[in-house]
């Protein structure tokens, strides 16, 4: 039975991603702050973890590799966004939110590393439309995806030599946590709770794209109507982009 880690597997992304694997005849490591309401079965182990907490996830990266005969897969979805003008936004506050989007993602690339090698597995980097473009009112969320995706997508030239697939998935707006944004003080929310995004997808519906991404090694996989529009504009013309993107986010 192959084996995928999934942080952020509390989520309603990281749910419909383990839903499916675990369709397909996968076991399922779910690694998320609180893992209430998850069950555990023969194909789904919850582990709760602070994934800012080096010692935490140190433990908890080593207790999957010694009761997982292989790691095959590694999904980094975990992540939170933040809303508001960067004239507004500390620099704690952009720490805060590279910590768990950047730095939790690399350093459990960097635990999972050997076992991936060993299996010839895959690193799958859940991005996003601000991963590759500019974002209203997110510097400090695009600034973390765009270096999630630097970090990636260099480690897959790396990695190729030992059979290692490095993949990325950039979502657009994936309806996750509409109405439930928690926002604090600082504007840190959860994932998928932004109100001013644009044709949003189901998590069922994106985890469909993505994961047939990873079915055919696509090194990048724009996930959504939005996404790929978004991501053909952006390359075609920056300044189209960011006039359609202010016209659209800005104004609503």
């Amino acid at each position: 039975m192959k084996t995928a880690v999934i942080s952020g597997g509390n989520g309603g992304l990281g749910q419909a991603l383990a839903r499916r694997l675990q369709g397909q005849g996968w076991r399922t490591v779910l690694l998320d702050l609180n893992i209430d309401g998850l069950s555990t079965t023969e194909t789904q182990i919850p582990l709760a973890c602070d994934l800012t907490d080096a010692r935490q996830l140190a433990d908890a990266t080593a207790q999957i590799i010694a009761m997982c005969p292989t790691i095959d897969l590694v999904i980094y979805n975990a992540g939170i966004t933040q809303i508001g003008a960067f004239s507004d936004t500390s620099v704690d506050t952009i720490r805060k939110v590279f910590e768990i989007n950047v730095f939790a993602a690399i350093n459990m690339a960097k635990a999972f590393l050997t076992p991936l090698r060993d299996s010839q597995g895959t690193h799958l980097a859940i991005s996003s439309v601000a991963g590759f473009s500019p974002l209203y009112h997110r510097t400090a969320y695009a600034a973390s995806k765009h270096a999630l995706e630097g970090f990636f997508g260099s480690l897959r030239s790396e990695e190729a030599a030992y059979g290692v697939k490095s993949l990325i998935a950039a979502p657009s707006f994936v309806a996750t946590n509409i109405g439930n944004d928690q926002r604090q003080s600082d504007g840190v929310a959860r994932p998928g709770s932004a109100t001013d995004g644009l044709d949003y997808m189901t998590p069922d519906q994106a985890a469909d794209i993505i994961l047939r991404g990873v079915s055919k090694h696509a090194a990048f996989t724009p996930v959504g109507r939005i996404a790929r529009l978004s991501y053909v504009i952006n390359r075609v013309s920056p300044r189209l982009f960011q006039h359609l993107m202010e016209k659209n986010i800005k104004g609503t």
